[in-house]
């Protein structure tokens, strides 16, 4: 069993998030026979586990901890958003040459910016809606001119994401985005069912979709929403063969496109006129109870199992695998 090193926290808004997931994973690993050892990043960049002295600074934390990943056959970095889910752990990982669990450098950070991922969902054919980017210094020049969907381009769990149904609401909204990132995306609203699809990419290369989710949410499926147990989700979401297969097909391929590894998943709309791309996460919630972990377990891969087969899987960042499969949609 290799030994792994699981990373939780983060400096962002989704830090208690990241904690519960390492956490989750943690437990997983030693179940499943894993010597695990982790590290946690607090809100201000300090590196902490067991044993490690205390740190002023980012730097000197990271060097104190540099020992922790040279021993760690693996690395799982359970960040969510900026600073982990964008790269940044993973272009730490390729600099020392360390295998990483999930999405390197270039999947993370493209993935993690909304718009440069509508751009590449839209070259390989897969619909988004209709948006534009606005920046910070640009705020107040914004005009309303239909209801939109007003959303940071880069940050994760639907932080400061607000739906505009008249202009007085959209300078608040505009405002609130930019608490997390200094270009803000205006999207059109999309009515639709919100259906998610969690694609695995597995070792040696075989890529597969789980069966999607649904989720039924009153209004927007914000932050609130997500956590406060008002959302209910449907596994499998109740769908007929052809849609299933549309969204999966169109997951893989957004996948492949962004580069992706590990497990990611994509959010999507599904209209009268097929899959419409939201958002993709390349590190999502992997809790036990998380969306991610609901659909491998309706495809009866259960928790312990997910979490080490992406361990299995793991790589180094930016190395080259010669023996990438395809095996389709489907277990």
């Amino acid at each position: 069993m290799p030994r792994v090193l699981v990373i939780g926290g983060g400096q962002n808004a989704e830090h208690e998030v990241s904690l519960a997931s390492a956490a989750a994973v943690a437990a997983a690993l030693r179940l499943s026979g894993h010597t695990v050892s982790t590290l946690t990043i607090d809100r201000e960049g300090i590196w902490r586990a067991d044993g490690l002295p205390s740190c002023a600074s980012p730097i000197e934390s990271l060097g104190l901890a540099l020992p922790l990943i040279a021993e760690a056959d693996v690395i799982f970095p359970a960040v969510h958003g900026s600073l982990g889910e964008d790269g940044a752990l993973a272009a730490l990982a390729a600099l020392v040459g360390a295998r990483i669990v999930g999405s390197d450098l270039h999947a993370g950070a493209i993935g993690m910016d909304k718009w440069a991922t509508k751009l590449v969902a839209d070259a390989v054919g897969i619909r988004t809606a209709r948006g534009r980017v606005i920046s910070v210094e640009d705020i107040g020049d914004a005009e309303f001119e239909s209801e939109v969907v007003v959303k940071p381009v880069s940050a994760g769990s639907s932080y400061g994401v607000s739906l505009v149904t008249e202009e007085a609401e959209l300078l608040d909204a505009l405002r609130t985005a930019a608490r997390f990132d200094r270009r803000i995306l205006v999207e059109e609203v999309v009515r639709a069912r919100e259906i998610d699809v969690a694609v695995l990419r597995e070792a040696g290369g075989i890529r597969w979709a789980a069966p999607p989710l649904e989720i039924h949410a009153s209004g927007l499926f914000d932050t609130a929403t997500k956590y406060d147990g008002s959302a209910r989700f449907t596994v499998p979401a109740q769908l007929d063969a052809a849609e299933t297969s549309a969204l999966q097909r169109a997951a893989i391929a957004v996948f492949d496109a962004l580069g992706c590894a590990g497990v990611a998943r994509m959010d999507f709309f599904l209209t009268d006129d097929g899959p419409v791309l939201n958002e993709v996460n390349t590190m999502p919630g992997l809790t036990a109870a998380s969306q991610v972990p609901g659909m491998f377990a309706a495809a009866g891969v259960e928790y312990t199992d997910l979490v080490g087969r992406l361990v299995a899987g793991a790589r180094v960042p930016g190395a080259v695998n010669s023996t990438y499969g395809f095996a389709g949609v489907g277990s």
